[in-house]
């Protein structure tokens, strides 16, 4: 046996002090670090970073070690998560900082072109997309285990640099946790993840706005909320609205109308004479 399972544990203080330490020393030296920062036990909350966590568990292979990797990536361990098309860098801090490398095989084109076809005129806008709002239908489609976008084990190749020989170790674990929690603030990394562009999904389908300023309200508060920035909504005119224009009506109540009567010509006085 291996002596990596005689070495003593780290207690969750011990691994959030050297998590902190580690950090802060790779900071001084120029990296920059995107950790993953867990409040509270809920490790996703949308619909997208629940689904990949669902996902993840659902199969045999990662059930052994997925409740250690938990506990790590809630206890700040992933001081550092990159993810890129068809890859995802890490860096965790265990009894010591391990260096994490995942590679994810592309979606199969026909698959990704099955998948839109499904799902064609179905999904109204980017944002009801991001957000996770469309029915169930296109749920079922995107989330299926073996047709829609999650990748399977056997397009999973997980490397960690630890002393456990494990096809899946703690440190791994706890990363693909906090692949679940960075897709609660950048859903479309999924899409980036399986090397397809998440807007092919719209192509097919017909630009959905309810009337006038109510649509540019609707569009300003989900993107507001999809990103979480304040926009403010663009001005009629600058969006090429004709202004509309009062008319005035003719006569007003409660003045006096004076009609003027036209002067008779000469010719037509001589006529009546």
């Amino acid at each position: 046996m291996s002596w990596y399972y005689f070495k003593p544990s780290v207690s969750v203080a011990q691994l959030r002090a050297k998590g902190k330490a580690a950090a802060a020393k790779l900071t001084k030296k120029g990296v920059a670090l995107s950790p993953v920062l867990i409040e509270g036990r809920t490790i996703a909350r949308t619909f997208w970073g629940k689904a990949w966590c669902n996902h993840i568990e659902s199969y045999s292979d990662y059930e052994t070690r997925l409740p250690r990797g938990r506990s790590y990536a809630r206890n700040g361990t992933v001081i550092d998560l990159q993810i890129t098309a068809g890859h995802v860098s890490a860096k965790v801090m265990g009894s010591q900082h391990y260096e994490i490398n995942i590679t994810i095989a592309p979606l199969q084109q026909e698959r990704w072109e099955a998948l839109k076809a499904k799902c064609a005129g179905q999904i109204a806008s980017a944002i009801d997309l991001l957000k996770g709002k469309f029915s169930d239908a296109i749920m079922r489609h995107i989330t299926d285990r073996d047709t829609g976008i999650f990748p399977a084990p056997h397009e999973i190749k997980p490397l960690c640099d630890c002393p456990d020989w494990a096809d899946l170790c703690k440190h791994l674990a706890a990363v693909f946790y906090g692949i679940g929690n960075r897709l609660d603030k950048k859903p479309e990394l999924l899409f980036l993840l399986r090397s397809v562009d998440h807007v092919e999904l719209l192509e097919s389908t017909p630009a959905l706005r309810a009337p006038d300023d109510q649509a540019d309200a609707l569009e300003t508060d989900s993107l507001a909320d999809v990103f979480g920035i304040d926009i403010e909504p663009m001005p009629a005119a600058a969006r090429g609205k004709p202004k509309k224009t009062k008319h005035k009506p003719r006569h007003t109540a409660g003045k006096k109308i004076v009609v003027k009567k036209k002067k008779a010509s000469p010719a037509k006085k001589s006529k009546k004479a």
